[in-house]
Parts: structure tokens; C-alpha cells; sequence
């Protein structure tokens, strides 16, 4: 661990901000030898801080449940295990917003609510919806204030409370399949076929910094996309480069995308 390297990973003033506060955090629950915690991260941001802390003993991420997309990089001593992260002091809680199973609710329109009631995004982590209920997750620290005030999401009323993590509902994604032939994996290619949009759009979707892989940003069109990876434009969703099939007749790759609506 080399608190220098900051300089070398941080890509702008921010990030040598966000990194400062994570080493401040984690080092300190190392030197005393107790449970520490960062905020929620995103992909991005968990990236940059794994290259700054590197393997250390007793550091693991954690949002909620496996496939959480915003975890909190959490140091549990060696007196700890990772089934501790379930305990009733753990640093993120459940809570799980109920409403009228007519009103229709969206990621967007309960972030929006959120963040309109004054709760920072670093206190929050997935969000996740189904029909009547909203499973998201939060620090312990800010889930009393949440469940007194967030009351509403627009005009939906909710009803909040805390539940086990392991109780967590998340949803299966809706998901619409798309077979097409390219030319190659390139970034702008499979943004292409997954959007169906055209390519030059798709490039200059990336060109503007809209893209990325697996959480992280991308900014070069020709970037390899690999099966299993998932794609995020801002402004249009989310796939995934669920399978490469191999070579058509004409030398074209065929493949399998899956489109998150």
C-alpha cells in the first residue's frame, strides 16, 4: 500500500479527492485493527480503488448480494469474516420500499426521488424494482432518516422498511434478444447492433465519453468487446455480448446480444 500512488492512478481533481478519503478510511481501520468501510462506489471508482490498496488481507467489496454493481470496499480484521457483512452492524442495510401495484416505478423515478430528498449518492447503493416493491440498498448510517422521510416517489406513495439482506428481491432483468452478424467485436460495432443505430452514431457516442464496459468508461471505438461483457451508453441502456458464435460463411462473426429494457 502507497499512499503516492493516488497521483498515478486519479485521472482528474476529483479522483485524488475520492482517493484521499478511501485511503483515510481503510488505513485507518487497518493501523487499529477494526472494521472499515468506504461509500458506495461505482464500478469505476471501485477499480481505482483496488489499484490503490492491491492485496490486502481482510479487503473485500460488498453491495448487498453477488451481483451488486455499486459496493462499498469494506476491511474486516482478521477476528472477521465476510459472514459478518450480514450481521445486524453491518455497513449497508436493505430497506424495501412498497407501493400500489398499478403505479408503475422505475430505477430512474426512485433515484430521482432520493436524490431530491437530499440523500447523497455515495449512501446509496442498486436499486432494484419489481412490481409493488423496491429492494435498494444504503449505509446503516442514513437508512433511519430514509425510512422517516422518504415517503414518496412523484406521486406514488411509499412504504418503508428495513429487511434482512438476505431477504433481498432482485428482480430477473427483462431482456430482449438480438442476433446480427459484424464485422468485428469493436466497441462501435456491437453498440451498433445492440442500439441499431449506425455505427457512425455509435462512435460518436463513445468519441463523447457515453460508453462503458463493465462499469468502467471507454473512449476508443475500437476497443474489443469480449463475450460475457456488458455495455452501458448513457442515454440509451444497457446490453450484453451474451455469446460469439463463430465465423458465417461470408466471414462475418456471428453473435448473440442481449438488450436490458
Amino acid at each position: 500500500m502507497d499512499r503516492s500512488n493516488i497521483e498515478r492512478i486519479a485521472h482528474n481533481p476529483e479522483d485524488r479527492v475520492l482517493l484521499a478519503k478511501l485511503w483515510d478510511k481503510i488505513n485507518a481501520g487497518i493501523r487499529r485493527c477494526i472494521p472499515a468501510n468506504t461509500p458506495f462506489l461505482s464500478p469505476r471508482e471501485l477499480e481505482m480503488a483496488k489499484f490503490l490498496f492491491g492485496e490486502v488481507p481482510g479487503l473485500c467489496a460488498f453491495g448487498g448480494y453477488e451481483d451488486a454493481e455499486r459496493k462499498m470496499l469494506i476491511y474486516l480484521p482478521e477476528y472477521l469474516d465476510e459472514e459478518s457483512l450480514y450481521d445486524e452492524d453491518a455497513p449497508l442495510v436493505c430497506l424495501r420500499a412498497t407501493f400500489f401495484e398499478n403505479d408503475v416505478l422505475s430505477h430512474r423515478d426512485f433515484l430521482g426521488a432520493l436524490m431530491g430528498a437530499g440523500i447523497a449518492r455515495e449512501t446509496v447503493g442498486d436499486i432494484c424494482v419489481g412490481r409493488g416493491f423496491c429492494d435498494f440498498f444504503v449505509t446503516a448510517e442514513i437508512a433511519p432518516y430514509i425510512i422517516q422521510n422518504f415517503l414518496s416517489a412523484g406521486r406514488t406513495k411509499l412504504h418503508i422498511s428495513q429487511i434482512p439482506l438476505r431477504d433481498a428481491r432482485i428482480p430477473e432483468p427483462e431482456i430482449k434478444e438480438i442476433k446480427d452478424t459484424l464485422a468485428s467485436c469493436r466497441l462501435d460495432a456491437v453498440i451498433s447492433a445492440g442500439f441499431r443505430i449506425g455505427r457512425s452514431l455509435a462512435a460518436d457516442y463513445v468519441n463523447a465519453g457515453k460508453a462503458a464496459i463493465n462499469g468502467l468508461p471507454c473512449t476508443k471505438s475500437d476497443k474489443t468487446v469480449a463475450e460475457g461483457d456488458k455495455v452501458s451508453v448513457r442515454g440509451l441502456g444497457k446490453i450484453a455480448l451474451a455469446q460469439v458464435n463463430g465465423q458465417t460463411k461470408k466471414g462475418r462473426i456471428s453473435v448473440l446480444i442481449h438488450r436490458y429494457v
